[in-house]
């Protein structure tokens, strides 16, 4: 019988997320032996006994006995220095983001581990199944308008201009941004807003002919009080908005970083953010001004020259864990309850089950024979 691993994540010291009790006790039918690390829970308020009450098979071990389990479930992937502890053969389900992480991606394949990325588990209609994008536009957005409403005293005057917010990507991030802006962000706002009898709010979604046509762009966004990045690049090396472009918006305009995308160097360069010269928040600090330090962590290579305070956050979801977590139970539920059955190695496109097909859709081998030369073209 396989068994489970659930290591806790080592990362900002506001990251508080873990699967929630109520999903371990839909595991217990399965007889399932699960290794938690000793703390699981802890920071959303959960003891031991929460989770060893609803499941019997559960034992509190150490992080390395967790991760030496057959099936090691982290929500975001361990460090790279943090597979070391993983045997060959083991199966890691995480999110990996292979498009973007090509040296941690190289050391999975080394190191042997049979990686599963949470991002690329697709239905047979290639929409994603572990995602939580209400999560990251809704608690993006509301930060958003809250910083701006701070800084501008005209923001509940009944003479101010509708406030613009411009959108680059039109995906689910993008739509779920787009509603979430109509209501300020936040039923607080809105409420206060519609009180005071302030006007409202104008979105522009921007496709790629008009984020290609730099007029356009300059004319947009000169205009703009919230500037957001909710896209998904083919090309992770190329900016759609550059850094001098950025010099058109007006000084107290906030740019909203939902794709919070890395900077990294590897072998075909240094891999860029949408928007050129902005910083990357976490859980621990999300509102950075243009005098941040964190903008001093960002590659020689970049333009900073101009800046404007950025809302970013590299786990958007994390922002409320327990809502969070409940979503992605769900969702995980049927994925795990198939690789508690049956190797990932045996799963493919052809299988009958719908599961394993997403499942297999989400592995290295996949991605490097369906998608990798298209992200790189």
């Amino acid at each position: 019988m396989k068994k489970l691993g659930f290591p806790r994540m080592y990362k900002e010291k506001n990251e508080r997320r873990a699967f929630l009790p109520d999903f371990f006790k839909q595991l217990a039918s399965t007889g399932t032996p699960i290794f938690l690390e000793s703390g699981y829970g802890s920071r959303m308020g959960y003891d031991e006994e929460d989770y060893r009450s609803v499941n019997e098979n559960i034992v509190f071990t150490s992080e390395e006995e967790a991760n030496s389990q057959d099936v090691v479930v982290v929500l975001r992937s361990p460090r790279n220095e943090e597979l070391d502890s993983f045997t060959a053969g083991t199966t890691l389900v995480s999110m990996l983001h292979y498009p973007t992480r090509e040296h941690r991606t190289r050391i999975l394949k080394e190191k042997g581990i049979k990686a599963v990325s949470l991002d690329s588990i697709r239905d047979d209609f290639m929409q994603r199944m572990v995602y939580n994008p209400k999560g990251t536009s809704y608690n993006g957005m509301e930060l958003a308008f809250r910083e701006l409403s701070a800084v501008r005293k005209d923001f509940f005057s009944k003479g101010r201009a509708p406030i613009e917010v411009t959108i680059i990507g039109m995906g689910m991030i993008g739509h779920k941004a787009a509603r979430a802006a109509a209501h300020f962000g936040s039923k607080e706002l809105y409420d206060e807003v519609k009180a005071r009898m302030s006007k409202g709010v104008i979105v522009h979604m921007l496709p790629r002919s008009i984020t290609s046509d730099r007029f356009e762009m300059s004319r947009i966004l000169a205009g703009t009080d919230i500037l957001v990045d909710a896209t998904t690049r083919d090309n992770p090396y190329k900016f759609i908005v550059d850094n001098d472009l950025l010099a058109v918006l007006k000084d107290d305009a906030i740019i909203l970083d939902l794709t919070a995308d890395p900077y990294l160097s590897d072998d075909d360069g240094v891999q860029v953010k949408a928007i050129e010269g902005i910083p990357t928040g976490n859980l621990n600090k999300y509102v950075l001004r243009a005098d941040d330090p964190s903008y001093d962590e960002i590659p020689a290579v970049v333009s900073t020259v101009n800046r404007r305070t950025v809302v970013s956050c590299d786990a958007w979801p994390g922002v409320k864990p327990e809502l969070c977590m409940r979503l992605y139970g769900a969702q995980l539920l049927p994925i795990l309850l198939r690789l508690i059955d049956k190797d990932v190695s045996e799963m493919s496109l052809d299988s009958g089950d719908y599961y394993e097909r997403a499942i297999h859709r989400a592995t290295i081998a996949f991605y490097e024979e369906h998608e990798k030369s298209a992200t790189r073209a």
